[in-house]
């Protein structure tokens, strides 16, 4: 962890703004006391910023691959033949500790953000609770994203199992690992007292009190306690309802609008980071594949389904047709492939208590949640009526469409116990051409945990490799 460290003073000393530039002339950056780069308001806000900054100036946190990645390491997307060849490391799940991105990296280095915050705002003498709460659930948050990937899922994890380091000091140290099950312990327990501390409102961009609950339920689904989940999804539609409205789902993708996103990471044109170049890249000969949409589950979509003309857009490359995911391509004006990544919206939390209360048997309250979102995605949108398995079937298969290329399916499959099988279906527009030349991953396989970045052993005595690697 000590080479992290150094990016979180590079960080701190790059987001320090001129109210604090006195202070900051008086340390060499590689011996700051981080204590004189907090004494306002004005620099704990800037702080806050710098962490949700730190998630956008990544190659692997939100403004990288964190939304590509859970897809093509499962089943929603395939390999554009057409494409440059990026990503097959995690498509075929052939990495290794010396072959990964910079999860590791990117995450911890927003993490200590946080911390940085954490250790200095007892010393404002108002308005600290809203920048401890804040930067609690960005703590939470990064160390939740990383246990999803480098441990266990909780409902599979023995009582050893490890999971990430949970850093809670900026402190130059060489932290061990711990158990998956401490992880979520103390995941919880940040967002809980974030949602106390937090302000309601903290304006476009930042977490509020809603989001974190969101964010609660998103954390108690995955671990697999459902009437937690229920409690925290219920306080989070109090204070925010909307599920995006049918008329305004495609304007949310063009960030035209903001209804029904709780969290979202800004991304403006100067910043360039264009997350949509995952997907595919607009040239002269067209629109090249990078990754294209599995054609069986592109077939899921109806035509009714707002979802479908927001999400996919046929184009051509060379002559041929792809099905491209359209999500990521931008504003309506602007630069190509840069758009604010939407972190958390409103239609995760409803299927989030929609399925928490199908596991409690609480049928006629699940349907609800269900049709409530249904509504407001099917122009021809008929009552559903289903019960028992059917409708926990039917709201993972709501779950699946709704939240697609968003950072969910990989993670989903992991804490549901199931393997991944991918069709047999060509990366063509109509289902021909070249398929996935590998489409199993068994459930309880090694590569369901990534392993943890050789660099990190190296320089971590306290640091042990995921089984396997």
């Amino acid at each position: 962890m000590k080479k992290y460290f150094k990016f979180f003073i590079l960080g701190l000393a790059t987001l320090a703004t001129v109210s604090c530039d006195k202070q900051l002339n008086l340390y060499p950056y590689n011996a700051l006391d981080t204590s004189q780069a907090f004494v306002t308001a004005s620099d704990f806000d800037n702080a806050a910023k710098g962490a949700y900054q730190g998630m956008v100036q990544s190659t692997s946190y939100f403004g990288g691959d964190w939304n590509l990645v859970p897809d093509i390491l499962a089943d929603n997307l395939l390999t554009g033949s057409a494409g440059r060849g990026t990503g097959l490391t995690f498509h075929n799940w052939i990495y290794n500790a010396n072959a990964t991105t910079n999860i590791y990296a990117d995450g911890y280095r927003v993490i200590r953000r946080a911390n940085a915050i954490l250790e200095n705002v007892k010393n404002l003498a108002t308005g600290g609770d809203n920048f401890r709460g804040e930067a609690l659930a960005i703590r939470a948050m990064g160390h939740f994203d990383m246990v999803r990937y480098f441990g266990k899922a909780y409902t599979q994890a023995a009582d050893a199992d490890l999971g990430v380091p949970y850093v809670t000091q900026t402190a130059d140290a060489a932290p061990a690992r711990e158990t998956v099950k401490s992880n979520y312990d103390k995941i919880i327990a940040d967002l809980v007292e974030a949602e106390k501390a937090i302000n309601l409102s903290n304006g476009t961009g930042r977490l509020n009190r809603a989001a974190v609950a969101g964010l609660l339920s998103r954390v108690y689904l995955t671990k697999g306690d459902w009437q937690s989940c229920v409690d925290a999804a219920t306080r989070c539609i109090a204070l925010n309802a909307s599920v995006t409205s049918l008329v305004n789902f495609p304007a949310v993708w063009k960030d035209a609008s903001n209804d029904g996103v709780l969290l979202k990471v800004l991304i403006i044109d100067k910043d360039n980071v264009q997350v949509g170049v995952n997907y595919s890249q607009t040239s002269g000969a067209g629109t090249r594949p990078e990754f294209v949409v599995d054609y069986d589950f592109y077939q899921k979509y109806q035509a009714t389904d707002v979802r479908k003309t927001s999400y996919f857009l046929t184009n051509t490359f060379s002559g041929a047709m792809y099905n491209n995911i359209s999500k990521y391509f931008g504003r309506a004006s602007g630069n190509a492939n840069v758009v604010d990544v939407k972190v958390l919206r409103g239609a995760e939390v409803l299927l989030n208590r929609a399925e928490a209360y199908a596991r409690l048997n609480k049928n006629v309250e699940a349907l609800v949640d269900l049709n409530t979102l249904r509504k407001q995605r099917y122009s021809n949108f008929v009552v559903g009526v289903e019960i028992g398995a059917d409708l926990l079937t039917a709201v993972l298969f709501e779950r699946r469409l709704e939240l697609a290329f968003e950072g969910h399916r990989f993670f989903d499959l992991k804490r549901l116990g199931l393997g991944v099988t991918r069709s047999s279906f060509g990366d063509k527009f109509d289902g021909t051409g070249v398929n996935n030349a590998i489409k199993t991953l068994p459930a309880g396989d090694i590569h369901f945990q990534l392993p943890l970045p050789q660099s990190e052993i190296n320089s971590n005595p306290n640091i042990v490799q995921n089984p396997g690697y």
